[in-house]
């Protein structure tokens, strides 16, 4: 009998995912997707040489088998269900179970099926690659790379399905560990054939390591037997970009888009790369149009956002950063983004506000850079909203990063000058002359004229 899952598609679309968009670089999103999980699963479901057909064949076995065939999983799982109640300790009708409930996103129940099944027969190799598959796309990489990793120690008489166990290996290990990545990739393509897959991730796995003229070989390999291969026009991009070759990114970018010019990850990557050139007029028409298509997509909101911000368009980036507050409202750099912009919109009671939770959670910033720049920017908010207070405690974080500036020294000036501090103001507003040179005329006259007055006050 013909295998009820032979029509089953074998590529392993688990671990080659859907794209996650970023403002810098479109990679490929590691495990999760939104497939269908039958679509994961490996062919070889049934195994139909282990319980052969015969006269004496129960019945229900027989219908199980053909509503699997016309993948009817609701009439399987019946069958199924009652069968497997019948024969508790069959692995193979316990597998057929695990994937049809898999097959229907019942995932918990799939993942206890499923080690029912490895637990009848450890040896048996399809559970074990079925159970890794599913614990990868529910992010358990830990669990998922034990699985897989003892499928890859088990026999099988599909090869297929074992060089799909080492490629679900590689990906899962492609950021941690690209040496055991390339190994278990290598293993793949000795006992299947190499498919364009393999190629963009050797470029990946090259280019983790360091080897960017392997990664760039990969990728140009990858091109030239597949032009329209956009994950690896994208992948060859990125690289571009990193060795500062713009101009090569560029050409790359705009001819495949030519081609495909709805592509959002290539508008996206030209999108950025126009906003590092600082060519945000011609960034902006590039994210707008990705922002329409894909509104829930946070890393395209937020390119926009910063590319209306740095085009001076604030009030069109405030209702985007706010939109984007609502989902992360603990980002910090978000946090900082944002109330930028209410500043330059005046709105400093607000700006203060989100600064203050900003500044709050210092360990989640970036880089220490990033929370001192926040920390500037409390400072101004909160020297505007008259809090001198706080001025001072925003400029203590700053300082401890950065040399002090002539903008730094007038809003501790002008903040202890609040406080009645006389001395501690003027010396700080001597500081802040000494340096600033005609810079700041405003605020220079300022100066000096509470210096005469604070040394009236003596």
């Amino acid at each position: 009998m013909q295998d009820a899952r032979s029509n089953k598609p074998t590529h392993l679309a688990l671990l080659y995912g859907g794209l996650s968009l970023l403002p810098a670089y479109i990679f490929l999103a590691l495990l999760l997707t939104s497939r269908p999980i039958a679509a994961q699963l490996p062919a070889g479901a049934i195994d139909t040489t282990a319980a052969p057909k015969t006269a004496h064949q129960d019945p229900l076995r027989t219908q199980a088998n053909e509503a699997l065939d016309k993948q009817d999983y609701p009439t399987a799982l019946k069958l199924l269900t009652t069968l497997s109640e019948k024969s508790p300790n069959d692995a193979h009708l316990l597998y057929d179970l695990a994937f049809t409930q898999d097959a229907l996103n019942q995932t918990t129940a799939a993942e206890s099926t499923y080690r029912r099944a490895i637990a009848a027969d450890p040896t048996y190799f399809d559970p074990h690659l079925a159970l890794g598959l599913l614990l990868a796309r529910s992010g358990r990489l830990t669990d998922a790379h034990s699985e897989l990793l003892k499928a890859t120690t088990l026999t099988t008489d599909n090869p297929a399905l074992k060089g799909r166990a080492y490629r679900a290996l590689a990906r899962i290990d492609q950021t941690a560990n690209p040496a055991a990545a390339s190994d278990e990739l290598l293993s793949a393509i000795k006992i299947t054939p190499e498919t364009p897959e393999d190629i963009l991730l050797s470029g990946e796995l090259a280019e983790a390591s360091g080897d960017a003229t392997s990664a760039e070989l990969a990728y140009r390999r990858l091109l030239a037997v597949d032009p329209q291969n956009q994950d690896a026009t994208a992948a060859l991009t990125h690289l571009l970009l990193h060795q500062q070759r713009p101009d090569q990114a560029e050409s790359l970018l705009t001819a495949a888009l030519a081609k495909d010019p709805e592509n959002p990850t290539l508008n996206a990557q030209l999108a950025s790369l126009y906003e590092q050139q600082g060519k945000t007029a011609q960034a902006i028409p590039l994210a707008a149009k990705l922002h329409a298509a894909h509104p829930d997509d946070a890393a395209i909101t937020r390119l926009l956002a910063r590319l209306y911000s740095r085009n001076q368009q604030y009030d069109q980036a405030a209702p985007l950063y706010a939109a984007l507050l609502t989902k992360s409202t603990q980002d910090p750099t978000l946090l900082d983004d944002s109330a930028d912009v209410q500043i330059h919109l005046k709105n400093f009671a607000d700006a203060e506000a989100l600064l203050k939770r900003a500044i709050a959670q210092p360990d989640n910033f970036p880089t220490k850079d990033d929370l001192a720049q926040a920390a500037s920017h409390l400072a101004f908010a909160a020297s505007v909203n008259n809090d001198p207070t706080t001025t001072l405690q925003a400029l203590s974080i700053r300082d401890k990063v950065l040399p002090q500036s002539p903008s730094s020294l007038f809003l501790a000036a002008t903040a202890h000058d609040k406080l009645h501090h006389t001395k501690q103001a003027t010396d700080l507003y001597k500081q802040f002359l000494s340096v600033a040179n005609g810079q700041f005329p405003d605020e220079e006259w300022e100066a000096r004229h509470r210096l005469l007055t604070l040394d009236h006050m003596k």
